[in-house]
């Protein structure tokens, strides 16, 4: 399975978000962690922008996400 990562001013795009909320959130533990492409540069796994974006739209709570946002990450290890 292809695997892209996207830079912030793509997940900008996609989400919605200023480059703001989306480090408040990752502080809430409502989006997941970057990861570092070297140096100074970092993005974000599509599928995981994908997955948090289609829980936003199904209204899922909080708390669901936080959950969400966990599973992702240890999925990043596998």
């Amino acid at each position: 399975m292809l695997q892209t990562i996207q830079r912030l001013p793509a997940v900008k795009y996609e989400s919605g978000l200023s480059r703001s909320t989306i480090y408040l959130r990752i502080a809430q533990g409502l989006w997941t962690k970057p990861i570092s492409l070297g140096g100074r540069a970092v993005g974000w796994p599509a599928s995981e922008v994908a997955a948090l974006n289609a829980a936003r739209i199904a209204g899922k709570t909080d708390d669901d996400i936080r959950v969400l946002v966990q599973t992702l990450q240890a999925g990043r290890k596998a």
